[in-house]
């Protein structure tokens, strides 16, 4: 959204805050022993703390207050007591709500416990393009020549990026235009960032896959040739210099 008065721009920090610290809270809360869907019901409760409403739940009908992917899942996994976390499994939270009218994305990928399967390459790789990317965004940079550098530094890792999978933009609902800030470069697309709006900016790091092939649970989404899939996301506030990271809050690059 494009934000044009002080209102709006305290709306925004007010959820974006609020699923920061929802999210921050659900990885301290995370160890092996323990469901997703227990995980997920944690969550829930701290978003009806804040008096926020989940926003896959509420736009898409989402099985779970937020999605919970666990090592070959690359996104949207459905919370589930049937799935116990292990030690040195690959976990990827992502939190998003809605509070007042407006709305704000986070996500992050981590390793529960102790790192048995070598996961930490991927995950920090995720970490660090995500950095990267947003400390080059300001209001006029194309959007194409962010994905590049995603990508470029996916490849100097090591790595590959999903592309089918972008970051948005976020505010008055869950994704709005820009709607595909991809992590790869068409060349044709020549829209820019737009300072004063918001946008939700996110990684999809993969060891195997350039794409996601949904499950038949009718949301889960794999990689379409196996490995493993890293996401870090955070909801920015575009300016004509460094962004302001609206969900800093979620500490997912400590």
């Amino acid at each position: 959204m494009s934000i044009s008065s002080e209102a709006e721009l305290e709306g925004m920090k007010k959820i974006s805050e609020v699923v920061a610290t929802t999210l921050k809270l659900m990885r301290e809360f995370t160890k092996a022993g323990i469901s997703t869907k227990e995980i997920d019901d944690y969550g829930g409760k701290i978003l009806e703390e804040y008096g926020a409403k989940s926003a896959p739940y509420e736009s898409y009908g989402f099985p779970g207050y937020t999605c919970i992917s666990v090592n070959n899942e690359a996104a949207h996994g459905i919370p589930s007591a049937q799935k116990i976390l292990k030690e040195g499994d690959l976990i990827n939270i992502d939190v998003s709500a809605e509070l007042n009218g407006f709305w704000a994305d986070n996500g992050g990928s981590f390793i529960v416990g102790q790192d048995l399967n070598d996961h930490q390459p991927l995950v920090d790789a995720s970490k660090d393009i995500l950095q990267k990317a947003i400390n080059r965004i300001r209001g006029g940079v194309k959007i194409a020549d962010i994905g590049h550098l995603m990508e470029t530094e996916a490849k100097k890792s090591g790595f590959k990026v999903i592309r089918d999978l972008a970051g948005h933009g976020v505010g008055r609902s869950l994704h709005e235009k820009p709607e595909n800030i991809l992590n790869y470069r068409i060349k044709t697309n020549k829209e820019r960032f737009r300072k004063n709006t918001t946008v939700a900016i996110e990684t999809f790091i993969s060891t195997k896959s350039t794409e996601t092939v949904e499950l038949n649970d009718g949301w889960t989404l794999v990689g379409n040739k196996g490995g493993f899939v890293t996401q870090h996301e955070h909801t920015i506030l575009v300016t004509d210099k460094l962004p302001v990271i609206l969900t800093a809050a979620n500490e997912i690059w400590n």
